[in-house]
């Protein structure tokens, strides 16, 4: 008996925003491989997201695996991009009054 080889399309669509989201859920492709590195399996992934499928998760590493370079290329970028948003956002007066205000209200009293 032969195994038929097919090429499985990686279970990644890119959203609006311009992030990759794993399958049909809404998990976005920073948090599986975040996890991934931080040594969680592809079942205990499954486990904390059960949003998504086993095989799609494996899939993903799979393709993180081979191709190591561009992903990571694409993560540092998303990083700038959500750094300059939150550095946008710290530095309008209205949001800096606002965090000043919550984080008096965190110190002990």
């Amino acid at each position: 008996m032969s195994l038929r080889l097919a090429e499985n399309p990686v279970p990644l669509r890119q959203d609006e925003g311009g992030a990759y989201r794993i399958g049909d859920s809404r998990v976005r492709l920073e948090t599986v491989l975040f996890l991934h590195k931080n040594g969680a399996s592809p079942e205990q992934i499954v486990s904390e997201l059960p949003s998504l499928q086993l095989g799609d998760v494996y899939a993903v590493v799979g393709y993180y695996l081979h191709h190591r370079s561009q992903v990571d290329a694409y993560l540092a970028d998303r990083e700038r991009q959500a750094e300059g948003l939150r550095a946008e956002v710290e530095s309008q007066p209205r949001n800096r009054e606002l965090r000043a205000k919550l984080q008096e209200r965190r110190r002990p009293a």
